[in-house]
């Protein structure tokens, strides 16, 4: 005989020679199962982080909530309220009301062509759950496309600061930042901006990415240069951008200290020979051979994933496919100089 039984052995007799004590236990033990079920809901509650219906979408979070008006009525017209309605595994960068009034500049939703509408608003959806935990700083590819490609744009996530960025933050134009993370639902993850996130241009990589600090500084040099411009036109464009480090070994190399050092066309031709105009070629689509570009012919070994320049320097691509709406851009790790 244990413990257990001897003591169950006393209970069961007491009650039976006291009925109102049993009748008093018996409802003592009801409240203390009630209450025990209770603390156990809220703690299940506690656990999930923002509480939502099981069954409810990342469409209808949008469509109940007052201050995401703007972003209900573009879902709506381009059709991808039943996207984010369905099935599936999305991430969403959802800008409010504020932002979708900043961004559109007194324009109306209903008056955006929706062909254009569609890719803004696929360039604020990842088709992976990204929690806030997982997001990393460098390039993503949303569900927006390159001129009716299956080329997804790219889109830099910086988490490097208190504030995670889009594309260089809310501080520069198309860019944003991330205000609130993890609003959990049946089919993906809602972070939401303080912006709207315009469809990158190869220039908004240049200044977003801290690895090009170097490459922004040389694009703006000097007041004739309009590189900034064009990269930011409507034009097509593949970019072959050195990295900080590419222009810090050129210093070395020329042994001067910054860019005032160079001649002004001497460093306008540089940068020239880093442009290709009129195509948008990918890294599957390198081939070997010479490339015409706004500054000279360069040499591309496609199987080694070099480019040489007429005095016979080779640089390498590093990163590949950064996909901008105007033009694609490759990191390479030696600058390209025009024929000395």
């Amino acid at each position: 005989l244990n413990i257990l039984s001897v003591n169950n052995f006393y209970f069961y007799q007491n009650q039976k020679s006291n009925p109102m004590k049993k009748l008093t236990t018996k409802i003592h033990l009801i409240l203390f199962t009630a209450l025990l079920a209770g603390f156990t809901s809220c703690s299940d509650d506690d656990d999930a982080g923002m509480i939502t219906e099981e069954s409810e979408t990342i469409a209808d979070f949008v469509a109940s909530e007052e201050e995401y008006s703007s972003l209900a009525e573009a879902l709506d017209r381009t059709g991808l309220t039943a996207t984010l309605d369905a099935e599936g595994t999305y991430t969403v960068f959802a800008p409010n009301n504020a932002a979708f009034e900043a961004y559109l500049g007194g324009t109306a939703v209903a008056d955006v062509p929706v062909e254009d509408l569609t890719q803004i608003l696929l360039n604020h959806v990842l088709a992976v759950e990204a929690r806030a935990s997982s997001l990393a700083t460098g390039y993503v590819n949303n569900l927006a496309t390159y001129a009716d490609t299956d080329a997804n744009l790219s889109m830099y996530i910086n988490v490097d600061s208190d504030v995670v960025t889009i594309n260089g933050g809310s501080e520069l134009e198309g860019g944003a930042n991330v205000t609130a993370t993890d609003f959990e639902f049946s089919n993906g993850i809602v972070h939401t901006v303080d912006a709207v996130i315009a469809l990158p241009t190869v220039a908004t990589f240049a200044v977003a990415d801290p690895i090009f600090t170097q490459l922004e500084t040389a694009l703006t040099a000097d007041a004739s240069f309009s590189f900034v411009n064009t990269l930011t036109s409507a034009g097509t464009f593949t970019v072959f951008a050195p990295t900080n480090d590419a222009f810090a070994d050129l210093l070395a190399e020329l042994e001067i200290s910054g860019f005032g050092d160079l001649d002004t066309s001497v460093l306008a031709a540089a940068l020239s020979l880093h442009v290709v105009n009129g195509a948008n070629v990918r890294a599957e689509d390198l081939t070997t051979g010479t490339v015409t570009t706004l500054g000279g012919a360069i040499e591309v070994d496609a199987s080694n994933a070099t480019l040489t320049d007429a005095n016979g320097r080779v640089s390498t691509i590093v990163v590949t496919d950064v996909q901008a709406s105007n033009g694609v851009v490759h990191a390479i790790d030696t600058v390209l100089l025009p024929g000395l």
